[in-house]
This record gives C-alpha cells, sequence and structure tokens, in this order.
C-alpha cells in the first residue's frame, strides 16, 4: 500500500472533494483533530469555508502534564477569536498519557519522525476515527500533515485505513501544500499564539534538548 500511494497529491484530492461539495451545495460535519492552536490555525481558514468543524483534541503524547492544559486553553481561545464561516466548535479528548507509553514500547529511542511517530499517528487518528463513527461525522482528519516535520503520506494512509475499519470517510489532505504551514506562522503571530519548539512528547523534548545542549 504505501509504494501505491507514494506518489499521491493529496492536494489534489482534497481539490476534488472541496470541488465536489461546492457543486453539490453540501455543508459536511468534520471531526478535525488537531495537535495544538498554531496548526490548526491554517486548517480552520481554509476547512470552516466548506465544514462545520468540531475540533478534537487529543493528544495523550503531551509532556510535560502541563504541556496539555497549555496547548488546550489555546486551541480554544483560537476557536473562540477565529472569523470563520461555518460554526466551528471544540472536544477535549481525554489525557490518556499511559496509553502513549503503551504504544511507545520498544521504540521509545526512534528519531523524530520514525516508527514512534507513526504509531502515535494512529493512536490519534484511530480515537478521531472512533469518536467520528459514535457522534455521526461525515468526515474526520488531521491538522498533523501541516508540518513539515510529518509524513503525510503515511497520515493519509492510516486515515485511510480506518476510514474503511471504522466506515467514516476520511478527508486526504498535506495542508503544508499552497503555503499552508507559513499561513500558519502568520496567523499565529496576529493571534499571538503559544507557539512550542518540540513536537509534545517526552521523547521530542529529550531530543530538542539535546539538539540544543549538543549532548
Amino acid at each position: 500500500m504505501a509504494m501505491q500511494n507514494q506518489n499521491v497529491n493529496y492536494q489534489k484530492e482534497l481539490d476534488k472533494t472541496l470541488q465536489r461539495l461546492r457543486e453539490e451545495n453540501l455543508v459536511p460535519r468534520l471531526l478535525l483533530h488537531s495537535c495544538c492552536a498554531p496548526c490548526s490555525s491554517y486548517v480552520l481558514e481554509y476547512l470552516s469555508q466548506y465544514f462545520e468543524i468540531t475540533v478534537l483534541y487529543y493528544n495523550p503524547n503531551l509532556y510535560p502534564d502541563t504541556e496539555f492544559a497549555k496547548r488546550s486553553r489555546e486551541q480554544q481561545r483560537l476557536i473562540g477569536e477565529m472569523e470563520v464561516r461555518h460554526p466551528v466548535s471544540f472536544m477535549e479528548g481525554t489525557f490518556e498519557k499511559e496509553k502513549f507509553y503503551r504504544m511507545a514500547a520498544g521504540v521509545e529511542d526512534a528519531r523524530e519522525g520514525g516508527e514512534r511517530c507513526f504509531r502515535c499517528y494512529e493512536l490519534r487518528l484511530r480515537e478521531t476515527a472512533r469518536l467520528a463513527r459514535e457522534r455521526g461525522f461525515d468526515y474526520f482528519t488531521t491538522t498533523l500533515s501541516i508540518s513539515p516535520l510529518k509524513n503525510a503520506r503515511k497520515l493519509n494512509e492510516i486515515g485511510e485505513r480506518l476510514a474503511k475499519e471504522y466506515e467514516v470517510a476520511y478527508l486526504a489532505s498535506d495542508f503544508k501544500k499552497k503555503d499552508g504551514y507559513r499561513r500558519s506562522v502568520e496567523l499565529s503571530k496576529e493571534y499571538g499564539l503559544y507557539r512550542q519548539d518540540y513536537c509534545g512528547c517526552e521523547f521530542s523534548w529529550r531530543e530538542r534538548n539535546e539538539r540544543e545542549t549538543g549532548k
């Protein structure tokens, strides 16, 4: 499956979906997993033109514990302050850090962007798909692909597989395209958002510290 999807242009796939929604005059309900306010900023500006969005803040990977609450507050503030075309609401997931550490067992020393991250993608997308099915959403997706450090192909492969498993449509995307990442930086400055300098988990936190100290 990885080889089959190697050269897929996920932005073009998203464009096709959005064009169809315009032509059919539909405004579906989207459950959007978000890792943080800065990454969601451009995605909300963009997708709220086409969807009624609920932002799912489900991030059991965050470290230290205070980071979870800090990012959650910023996410809710952004939703309250942004001007959007269709309604955007907020849903906070459970902070299940033990689940993250069980998932990471055996790959604690993997470098950021490798197998541990792929497992973390699936952990968060699976919960998003489960809730999307349970609560009757039309689509689910994640903001994660906006980051230049995240593997959009892997994210979409996981999303498409979970869509089949949970029988709810996955919205293919690569939000860093069309200058999405650059726009997220601009919006972060505009709204004065807290912008962290590591992905979020204890392992990326340690890796960041190692880079800074050279140890």
